[in-house]
């Protein structure tokens, strides 16, 4: 009776752990996925060592929006993944000159970046970046910490893996859509 019993436990174990594996695979691989931060490029929005889970469903359905802070592989090295916040969308010019960040959108219509989330600014001299179909200009909140698109140049739509969906440590910090921005805020309102 105890072997049976034994073996009953066993075969349950078994089912266990092939149904969560058959949930939690497609979700881990299609999903979502961990991420912990490294650097100090995104001070003081997120820190080095904080966990992060990754939304990589939503860009399927939708596409990248300025002010999303995204997750992505460096194009100079794919192996790599970088977080940062898109400034910049497909087929707009990026100015920067100083701490003033302009867009000039295909229409030809400009947008000035209200950006509160940075507060070590530092972008350095004047310079104009344009960007040509499926690609987006990245830059990290803290700006002379940053190596981003200013430095390594655009970063093509098939890099991006996701965008920050929650931040899970440290547990004071909790939140869903860590970094996001109210509406109208990563530009002149209505004009994002």
């Amino acid at each position: 009776m105890y072997k049976e019993s034994s073996e009953n436990f066993f075969t349950e174990l078994v089912k266990f752990v092939l149904i969560a594996a058959a949930i939690v695979f497609p979700i881990r691989l299609f999903v979502a996925q961990p991420f912990i931060v490294s650097g100090a490029s995104m001070d003081p929005t997120f820190s080095n060592g904080q966990y992060l889970i990754v939304d990589e469903l939503s860009y399927r359905l939708q596409a990248p929006s300025r002010g999303d802070v995204i997750i992505f592989r460096y194009p100079k090295n794919p192996k790599e993944f970088f977080i940062k916040r898109i400034i910049g969308l497909p087929t707009e010019t990026v100015s920067i000159n100083g701490n003033a960040i302009t867009i000039t959108k295909s229409d030809g219509s400009t947008v000035s970046l209200s950006e509160p989330y940075v507060t070590n600014h530092g972008n350095g001299s004047a310079n104009s970046y344009a960007l040509k179909e499926d690609e987006y200009f990245v830059m990290g909140d803290n700006r002379p910490e940053s190596s981003d698109s200013r430095v390594w140049g655009t970063l093509p739509r098939d890099n991006i893996v996701g965008r920050a969906f929650m931040r899970l440590l440290p547990l004071n910090s909790i939140n869903i859509f860590p970094g996001s921005l109210p509406a109208g805020q990563a530009g002149t309102p209505g004009q994002n």
